[in-house]
Order: structure tokens, then C-alpha cells, then sequence
């Protein structure tokens, strides 16, 4: 695999894995098991976080056998997936109905995602490379920045477990799919590494449906082949600890693919996406922390028609953060500066429409306190932020949540928040389309929520409004993007996790309703979120053997924004067994789509069918 190093450039990441606990700090800034550092920036369990958290961990993953992160995602509460056309294929996440450039996504702490589409390619993460996942559903803008309006989430690469573990696994299934990976980590003294590679491929199916070019939809081709997809990604990983005060660790993510699709003026392309991030730590106090991070992601991507090169989209994201954490008076203050600078490199030629000069890269720099603080059964997190961005200027935001846990089981939470999304270069000065005078998407977010943790498992109900303004869409006034749009989104999620006669049962459901306000279309439905969605995971052990079930259930929804096009709703069932040869061995097979039904999540591309995947696994026992 090419790892291209000299594409990395000089840069600053940020992400403070350190923190306060209670009064005290966390020893291990490493162990990342129980506790959750989305949410605050800072380390803390999940019961103690004032967010709507959703944590997906490696025991989960190789429960739930997935095929992709998006498979992974489906049933979290709040969000709806679109997929282009099976694995591999341009794949959107929408969180608590918002657009799909609304949801920051980061590696390891370092944000990622193209800086002309303004969304993450989720679909080229393998999910053999990831040790955790959380989701935080929410505005984030006030400690993150841009496009935190419906959310986060952080995507943990594997971590090592032991004094040396190595560890593999090899799958194959339908539609020639072949999966495999290994690698190795392990503990030394003070220092720790780990290194991952993995490969898959698959011939796929035909990713858009017949018919499409009749009716100038989705692909605009009738290309009635296979459409196939391989990827390959490796991770490399260390730190080390000097004494009690420095800590340091460096991390490399890079994932490569080939993509063919249906289209008429590209049909294939070559990715690449790649992560680089380093932090320093240093505790000069008991309460004191302070962390120096730096990182750099890019994501390229080279497209082709019958195998003839078209065009180059490459994006370089460099970041950073200094931030300090202090704790006193019983709670903890956090303040940082944050940098990011964003650079478009591609033959399509990014132009100011209007003084027809080229631009290709913009500069933001951010600063941000919070305070968390706890009094007898009452909490509060309270954050303000600056942004100040080379393009559009300034912007602030801001976020009060609050809990008060009013029994020893149950939690009332309630929280206030702004937050904003910067308009990306595609919107601004694609050639022919851009708009340079557009503002940042705002949002105002209310969200109450009631939980419970008991002996026999938890469960959780938030509500939410969100009230989104400037919009960003096509114009048809001015023939290009504008600020023409609101909108406001009202929903409420629940979930339900605990064991029922000696199976564990995780229920979630989400219930939107996500309304255009704009002149052209008010009262109409977003597109492409479900109004309701439901998620039933099923599983129990018996000895060796395990067998698991999930349903997953989504309503109708609609492909566009004059709602013309409807989507159906539908319903799959996905079963898995496993069977653990020894203690080191595993035997896994999935059943996906057991019933074999047919559904869209965009309009006129398709989805697999009825599908199996059998693994094998190695992990030594610890």
C-alpha cells in the first residue's frame, strides 16, 4: 500500500483525551474503555454526560458483524443512511434531520471530510480498522466549530489490549465478497503500538436501476453490469509515556479504494482518504493538563469514464488545537485555540465567480472555553465559542446543558444550543455554480431528555427542535446557490437496552418531523429522512455458540425537495451465529437481508439482496 507521507504537511490537530474525572484527572490517557470524549472534549463515563450518546465498541462490532459503517450506524437513534448502490458506494449520514454536511465526523480526533463536497467518505473506513465509535447527537459548534448543527462522530482505530496481540480475520461472501485483515499491538514499559492491515473486494451488484435514463434520475444511465468495489487501509500507531507529567502518541489512518458506479460522465474513480495526527501531553499539576495536538487528512479522489481519466479532486484538511484543562472550585474549565486551514487542489479550477481569481484554500481560527461542574444531583455544561474564518468571517455559538438526577436512577437533562455550518468550496466557486457572498447555515437547537440506569439495563427518551436558517441551495433566481432556505426539524428518539429472559435485547426508535420553510417549498418534507425509523437487536450466548438477530424498519420518505419522488418504506432482517472453535478461534456467519426485499434509499439506485457472510477470526484470549 502507498502511504505517501510526502502528502503530509505541517499542521495542528485537536483533541484533549485527558480530563477530569470527579476532582481528579484520568491516569491512562490512552484507555478509552467506559469512557467517552465527544461529548465534552474531555473524559468522562457515559452515564455522566449531559448528551444524547450513542458508543459502539470492538465487542459490538464483532457481535454485530457489519459489512460497512453505514451497516453499523443504521439503527443509532436519530439518524438515516443513503446509500448509492451497495458497499463501497457513496454513502450520507443525516442526524436528527439535517443536511448531510450538517454531522463532523473525525478519525481519532482529527476531522475528516472533503472540502468541495463538505462530507465524509464514510464508505472507504473499513470497519475491521475501528476499535470504537461515538456518537453524540447535538450541536457541537460551540466546542468543535463548523459542522457540528446535528452532531459528531469519532471513530477510534483498534488499540492494543495486551503485552503482544496479534490477531486476524478472513471473510467470503455473496456477490464474490472477500474480506481479510491482520495485525498486531502490544504493550512495552511505557510505551504501547499497533498496526493494522486490511483488504476487501467485491464484484457488487448493479448499482443503479434500469430505467433511469428514461426518466433523468439518480445515474442518468442504464449500465445494466456489476458494479464492483475493493479497498485496502492499513493503521499505525504508537505512544509513549516519559514520567508522570509527558505522554505522547502519533497515528496514521490510510484507506485506498477503487469504485465503479452507472454514469454518463464518470463511471469509476480512485480514492484515497488518509489521516496523520500526533499529541503531546502534559500534566504540570494534580488539576492541570495541557495538550498540544497537531494533524492533517486529506481526501483525493480521481474519476474516469471507460477507463479514461476525467478529472482530480484532492482536498488537504490541517488542523490543531492547544488546550488547557483546570479544575477548581469542584468543577473543571477547558479553553483552547483551534486552527484549520482547508486546501482544494483539482482540475476543475475553483474561480470567485466574480472577480474570476482563483481560490483554493481558507484559514479558521477559533477559541472556546466550557465549564463543567457538578452540585449535590444537579450538573451543567456550559460552552461558548468564536470562529473566524477566512472566507466569511466571524461567528459565535453557544451551548447550556443541564441535569439533574432527581432519583438515584433517573436523569432529567435539558439543553439550549446554536451552532453553524460554513458553506463549502463546491458552494462557493465551483465553476459556473459557485456563489461567494453565501453566509453559514445557522441553527438554534431545544432538546429535553428523561433516562434510566437500573440492575437490569437503562433506557432513554430525548425530544428535540432545531430551527435552521440560510439554508444553503440552488437558486433558481440567481442560477446558483443561495441562502433561500429554513427549515425546522421537531423529533424524539428512545432507547431500551437490557436482558430479557437470559437474551440481551437493545430496542431504539426515532420519530422526525423534518419541514421545509422556504417560499418554494414550505410544509414540505426534507429529503431522504425518514419520518419514523425503529431497531431491534436480539442476542444470547449458549456456551460456545451465540446467535443474534436484528430488525430494522424505516418509513417512507421522499427523494426531493418538492416531494415528487416518494421512497417506500420497508423492513430487513439480518441474522448471525458464531461459534468459538477455541479460545482463540472464531467461526462467523451473517445472514443479511434474510427475507430478500427490495428497497431504495435514494431514488432509482439499488440495494443487495438476500446476502451471507461466513469469518474466521483469531484474537489470543487475554
Amino acid at each position: 500500500m502507498a502511504i505517501h507521507l510526502s502528502l503530509v504537511r505541517r499542521s495542528i490537530l485537536a483533541t484533549a483525551l485527558l480530563s477530569v474525572l470527579g476532582p481528579a484527572f484520568a491516569d491512562d490517557a490512552t484507555d478509552l474503555n467506559g469512557i467517552v470524549v465527544t461529548a465534552t472534549r474531555t473524559s468522562q463515563t457515559q452515564e455522566q454526560t449531559l448528551s444524547a450518546v450513542t458508543v459502539i465498541d470492538r465487542a459490538d462490532i464483532e457481535r454485530l458483524q457489519p459489512s460497512s459503517v453505514a451497516d453499523l450506524l443504521r439503527g443509532t437513534p436519530g439518524v438515516s443512511i443513503t446509500n448509492n448502490g451497495g458497499l463501497g458506494k457513496a454513502t450520507s449520514i443525516f442526524m436528527r434531520g439535517t443536511e448531510a454536511d450538517h454531522v463532523l465526523v473525525m478519525i481519532d480526533g482529527i476531522k475528516i471530510g472533503s472540502a468541495t463536497l463538505g462530507t465524509a467518505a464514510l464508505q472507504d473506513i473499513p470497519v475491521e480498522q475501528i476499535e470504537r465509535i461515538e456518537i453524540v447527537r447535538g450541536p457541537f459548534s460551540s466546542l468543535y466549530g463548523s459542522e457540528a448543527i446535528g452532531g459528531v462522530i469519532q471513530i477510534f482505530t483498534r488499540r492494543p489490549e495486551g503485552a503482544f496481540v496479534p490477531s486476524f480475520s478472513l471473510g467470503v461472501g455473496s456477490y464474490s465478497h472477500l474480506a481479510g485483515s491482520a495485525g498486531f499491538a502490544g504493550k512495552s514499559g511505557n510505551g504501547w503500538y499497533s498496526i493494522e492491515a486490511s483488504h476487501e473486494q467485491t464484484h457488487g451488484i448493479n448499482s443503479c436501476r434500469v430505467g433511469a435514463a428514461e426518466v433523468f434520475a439518480a445515474c442518468y444511465a442504464d449500465q445494466p453490469d456489476k458494479d464492483g468495489y475493493r479497498n485496502h487501509a492499513l493503521t499505525v500507531q504508537g505512544g509513549y509515556r516519559f514520567d508522570e507529567q509527558w505522554d505522547a502518541d502519533l497515528r496514521m489512518f490510510r484507506s485506498e479504494g477503487h469504485n465503479d458506479y452507472d454514469g454518463t460522465y464518470t463511471d469509476s474513480d480512485q480514492s484515497a482518504m488518509q489521516v496523520l495526527g500526533g499529541r503531546v501531553h502534559y500534566r504540570p499539576a494534580k488539576n492541570v493538563a495541557l495538550t498540544l495536538s497537531l494533524g492533517t487528512s486529506g481526501d483525493f479522489s480521481k474519476d474516469f469514464y471507460q477507463g479514461v481519466y476525467v478529472d482530480r479532486f484532492d482536498t488537504h484538511r490541517d488542523v490543531g488545537s492547544l488546550q488547557a484543562d483546570v479544575g477548581f472550585w469542584g468543577g473543571l474549565l477547558s479553553t483552547g485555540f483551534d486552527w484549520q486551514r482547508d486546501q482544494v487542489d483539482s482540475t476543475a479550477g475553483y474561480i470567485n465567480p466574480f472577480t474570476q481569481s482563483p481560490v483554493d484554500s481558507r484559514t479558521t481560527r477559533g477559541v472556546f472555553a466550557q465549564w463543567q461542574q457538578t452540585f449535590g444531583s444537579q450538573s451543567i455544561q456550559a460552552s461558548v465559542r468564536h470562529d473566524d474564518n477566512s472566507q466569511f468571517g466571524s461567528r459565535n455559538t453557544g451551548s447550556l446543558l443541564w441535569g439533574w438526577d432527581f432519583t438515584r436512577t433517573l436523569r432529567l437533562t435539558a439543553s439550549y444550543g446554536t451552532a453553524f455550518k460554513a458553506p463549502t468550496f463546491n458552494d462557493l466557486y465551483y465553476p459556473y455554480y459557485g456563489n461567494p457572498d453565501l453566509k453559514p447555515e445557522r441553527s438554534k437547537n431545544v432538546e429535553v431528555g428523561l433516562r434510566g440506569s437500573y440492575g437490569w439495563g437503562y433506557w432513554s427518551l430525548n425530544a428535540f427542535r432545531n430551527n435552521v436558517t440560510d439554508l444553503i441551495t440552488y437558486d433558481a433566481a440567481t442560477q446558483a446557490p443561495g441562502n433561500v432556505d429554513k427549515a425546522r426539524i421537531r423529533g424524539a428518539e428512545g432507547v431500551v437496552s437490557g436482558q430479557v429472559a437470559g437474551w440481551q435485547v437493545t430496542g431504539t426508535g426515532t420519530w422526525l418531523d423534518p419541514r421545509d420553510e422556504s417560499v418554494n417549498y414550505e410544509g414540505n418534507l426534507l429529503p431522504r429522512r425518514a419520518r419514523q425509523t425503529a431497531n431491534v437487536d436480539v442476542d444470547r450466548s449458549f456456551g460456545d455458540f451465540s446467535v443474534g438477530g436484528t430488525w430494522f424498519a424505516s418509513g417512507r420518505r421522499y427523494d426531493d425537495l418538492a416531494n415528487r419522488h416518494p421512497l417506500g418504506g420497508y423492513a430487513i432482517a439480518n441474522f448471525r451465529v458464531a461459534y468459538a472453535i477455541s479460545r482463540d478461534f472464531t467461526l462467523q456467519l451473517a445472514l443479511n437481508n434474510a427475507f430478500g426485499k427490495d428497497y431504495e434509499t435514494a431514488w432509482y439506485y439499488n440495494q443487495p439482496g438476500r446476502n451471507t457472510m461466513l469469518t474466521l477470526r483469531y484474537q489470543p484470549a487475554q
